[in-house]
């Protein structure tokens, strides 16, 4: 008997325990992130959690969050019942209802609405997590409404936009095959830790690093040459290095003189960008500059890893990664092997190795037969190379009414403190006919939805996954759903079919769908099952490289572009320029020096802390011990001047409004700028935006450079 307790209280997993080890892995990081979990059960309830050593991804370690696992499963805090407001929108007073109630209630909703204003006029919405996107993809198209948008339109998609409009397709970086490796203000540290050992593994061989960051990071710690510029200022830094790598013939002649387009115009006007001249805008010492452009350019074949949102979190974001992106193209390090690889993409954005008809299944409809989307009048370019609408535009839709009325709303994960002006977005949800929010838990967001739908976690469902590694799983269920909770997939399918969609695959199920868009790959979802913790892919796709020598580039010239034709024939209507112009942010000093005489900060919100992915971790005990309240990034010699100390409490302030945070001194940034790490509900940093503070290229909103005051509070 005594042993059996020893073995309980070790929780050692054997028949005398009943203690088993279930395989899954943990979506709280998504997409690019599932680390293996090893999951210890009794009794139908998790008990323990470790890292799956054969995922190889994660290789068996976990990060602050995923071992809070359970903390996330089991808080207090889980939706488990469907809900129906019974007061006034925000007074929180619900009351339980049943699925079949909820469900019918929304179908009705949604087909009066299609009828009185058209489908259009129902608008579907992704945030966390995102293994279902397709499925709610396919469902806003079948529907008839051209209104599916995601969190994407303020992370990833408009730095795949900068490369399309450079490369026409994006190319990620070939680590394992580079010498050099340039990381344009990415943190994996933080945000991306399964990259860290093979960069790190890199090195130890020869691997050269070049890192840009406004900030002292992990990452840059590990670099050859830190380029720590002002935020906002990439594009400059990037034009500078361009300079350098002409004027002293650094760059590919043949690839250049072959196969890139506006070269001409492109050398002329990066002569304006000396390292010297970049100093005085970045910051960066000009002999820095060169150092990196000759390092990056004479060590081949080197890649460049970008990050989804810093760079484009400006409002001259897109232009500000097309000048890096452009420097692939100098050094003739696009889709070459150690360089930037163009590969397919598999499934849910990742270039697993293997085919698939994800693109297919997203599509019942073409765009030809839906109407316009959400901002596509505002940003053509972003309709031409986004398979989706602008959710920033969102609320400025709801709120006018023009080009067409958006009555309602369903939200998976929807938290409107993405947007900024978040009470902007806020006031729009309060301005819906009708609004519905999927979630694990009852958030903010969700005090404002007419239904409430329960979700289950990653560990409660199942659901395909690939690894650029190439490898793949089908995971299985390792408890119950809690509650009456659901997965987010048989919630789209059941409503589809309530919503009469005559769609034949929907009506099969999930695995039906999935084995529908695995065919090319020849993969079945029987036999990933067989794989509880996931199987390295059977035959690989082998990847070759210079594919443009033979099929062009997909842009409209048919070249790498310089120069962007897309972008040329907007300039008349929407002032875009053809060149990677570098542009000051909208409010900066040099923009606007009267606002930055009364607001004399660069405020930079939206890095990582590596506890907190948005506001998700923020309830659980265990990851918000690590940063317990809002605290803001400041250099030791400004908190000096203005007589403030280590967790003093203080007030960020703009023209927009003001938040109470308290105050860390740290060198981590540099002189001038605040940071202020976002999704403090009581410390709201978004809300400190205008609403309207954008790219013009992309709608992206300027995160990460706009400017502010302290005050002692």
């Amino acid at each position: 008997m005594k042993d059996v307790e020893k073995l309980l209280r070790g929780k050692i997993p054997c028949p005398e325990t009943g203690i088993e080890v279930r395989k899954s892995i943990c979506t709280i990081c998504d997409p690019l992130t599932q680390c293996g979990l090893d999951l210890y059960v009794k009794d139908g309830k998790i008990i323990k959690v470790e890292g799956s050593k054969e995922n190889p991804y994660s290789n068996g370690t976990l990060c602050s969050k995923g071992a809070a696992t359970r903390q996330y499963v089991y808080h207090t805090d889980r939706l488990k019942t469907p809900l129906k407001r019974v007061g006034p929108r925000g007074s929180g007073n619900y009351e339980a209802i049943s699925w079949d109630e909820a469900l019918n209630t929304i179908a009705e909703k949604f087909k009066q609405i299609k009828q009185d204003h058209g489908p259009e006029s129902v608008a579907f919405f992704s945030g966390y997590s995102k293994w279902f996107r397709p499925f709610l993809h396919r469902l806003a198209h079948a529907f008839g409404s051209p209104n599916y948008l995601t969190e994407s339109s303020t992370c990833y998609q408009a730095m795949g936009m900068a490369q399309k409009l450079v490369f026409g397709l994006p190319g990620g970086p070939d680590i394992k095959n580079a010498k050099c490796l340039l990381i344009w203000s990415a943190n994996p540290f933080h945000s991306n830790t399964g990259n860290v050992l093979p960069i790190l593994k890199a090195k130890e061989k020869g691997l050269k690093i070049i890192c840009v960051d406004p900030r002292h990071t992990p990452t840059a710690a590990q670099a050859d040459i830190h380029l720590q510029l002002k935020p906002g200022t990439d594009g400059a830094l990037a034009l500078a290095m361009a300079n350098v790598i002409i004027n002293e013939e650094l760059y590919d002649f043949d690839f250049v003189n072959n196969y890139t387009y506006g070269f001409k115009e492109y050398k002329e006007y990066v002569q304006e960008f000396t390292p010297e001249k970049a100093e005085e805008i970045t910051g960066v010492a000009a002999r820095k500059i060169r150092d990196a452009a000759r390092l990056y350019a004479g060590t081949k074949p080197g890649c460049i890893m970008p990050s989804a949102s810093p760079v484009v979190h400006h409002t001259n974001g897109v232009q500000n990664y097309r000048a890096v992106f452009s420097l692939a193209g100098l050094t003739g390090n696009y889709d070459v092997y150690g360089g930037n690889l163009v590969q397919p993409m598999s499934f849910l954005y990742i270039t697993g190795g293997f085919l698939t008809r994800a693109d297919e299944f997203v599509h019942p409809k073409t765009w030809d037969e839906l109407p316009p989307r959400v901002g596509e009048d505002r940003f053509p370019v972003w309709r031409e190379l986004v398979d989706e609408a602008q959710s920033i535009h969102l609320p400025f839709q709801i709120q006018s009414g023009k080009p067409y009325p958006i009555k309602a709303l369903i939200g998976f994960g929807l938290n409107y403190r993405m947007w900024p002006d978040s009470n902007f977005m806020r006031e729009s949800l309060e301005k819906l006919d009708f609004f519905v929010n999927v979630d694990l838990f009852r958030t903010d967001s969700c005090q404002y939805a007419d239904i409430i739908l329960p979700a289950c976690s990653s560990v409660e469902r199942s659901e395909l996954r690939c690894y650029a590694q190439r490898y793949v799983i089908y995971t299985q269920p390792v408890i119950e759903p809690l509650g009456e909770s659901r997965d987010d997939a048989s919630i789209i399918t059941d409503l589809a079919e309530r919503l009469g969609l005559d769609d034949p695959l929907f009506r099969q199920g999930y695995e039906a769908c999935l084995d529908w868009i695995l065919e090319p790959s020849g993969l079945k979802i029987e036999e990933l099952k067989k794989h509880p913790g996931g199987m390295p892919l059977p035959q690989p796709l082998k990847i070759a490289e210079k594919k443009y020598s033979q099929k062009g580039f997909a842009t409209p010239s048919g070249k790498l572009e310089f120069v962007s034709t897309r972008l040329q024939k907007y300039k008349e209507t929407f002032g875009y320029e053809a060149l990677p112009a570098y542009n000051h942010p909208k409010h900066s000093a040099a923009e606007t020096p009267e606002l930055a005489e009364e607001y004399p900060f660069i405020l930079n919100t939206g890095s990582r802390l590596p506890m907190y992915v948005h506001t998700r971790t923020f309830r659980l005990p265990w990851t918000r011990s690590l940063r317990p309240q809002a605290a803001a990034d400041i250099y030791p010699s400004d908190a000096e001047k203005l007589g403030i100390k280590q967790n003093d409490d203080l007030k960020i302030v703009t023209p927009k409004g003001s938040i109470r945070v308290k105050a860390n001194l740290t060198k981590i940034g540099q002189p001038g700028v605040i940071y202020m790490y976002h999704g403090y509900s009581e410390a709201d940093v978004n809300g400190l935006l205008e609403a309207d503070y954008y790219d013009p290229i992309s709608g992206f909103p300027g995160f990460k450079s706009f400017l502010c005051k302290i005050e002692k509070a």
